[in-house]
């Protein structure tokens, strides 16, 4: 960004309050399991109110929060079969690109998982904005994309008895998003 455009810019801090991030995974191939992490953070930089295209999003959350429903799952997850949550305790994004495309966006970005970086390319639906009973400027996000598993290192896999898949290596990222305009 040049120099005046930086001045310009509009900062917006994630509200954890009114925002959910959650993921889909295949299991046994016949159903699906929901998962959701409850601790994350997150800025954006935009030339505007309004001004999305080309906005700076960087986003990040704590592994240790991931919470499937199910207790003995969650540490499974946490463990070093999967995210390894005591050398990797977060997950990282950096967007490259905040395209327009419609009524959405195409955000593009690197994504880095048990220290493993890679550009992924996320859906992210404007909800519009609003200002809240505070006097606060909120602005909304509904951001989809996918992702495989195993490119991120996280490759434990078991086939039941029967020859059964028991977890698939796509995952479906959906994340409710609410930032608030920072003064």
């Amino acid at each position: 960004m040049s120099e005046t455009a930086t001045a310009a810019a509009t900062k917006w801090v994630l509200d954890p309050t009114h925002s959910e991030v959650l993921f889909k995974i295949k299991h046994l191939v016949i159903s699906t399991v929901t998962g959701s992490f409850k601790s994350f953070q997150g800025t954006m930089q935009s030339a505007g109110d309004e001004a999305f295209e080309n906005a700076q999003l960087e986003f990040s959350l704590d592994v240790d929060s991931i919470d499937t429903n199910q207790e003995q799952r969650d540490g499974h997850l946490k463990s070093d079969e999967f995210f390894d949550v005591a050398q990797y305790p977060t997950i990282m994004f950096e967007s490259t690109a905040f395209v327009k495309k419609g009524d959405s966006f195409q955000v593009t970005g690197n994504l880095t998982m048990k220290d493993v970086t890679k550009p992924v390319t996320l859906e992210a639906e404007y909800g519009g904005s609003a200002v809240d009973f505070y006097g606060n400027h909120k602005a909304g996000f509904e951001v989809t994309g996918k992702i495989n598993r195993k490119e991120f290192g996280l490759t434990w896999g078991a086939v039941t008895e029967a020859g059964s898949i028991v977890l698939g290596d796509d995952v479906k990222l959906i994340a409710n998003v609410q930032f608030t305009k920072q003064a």
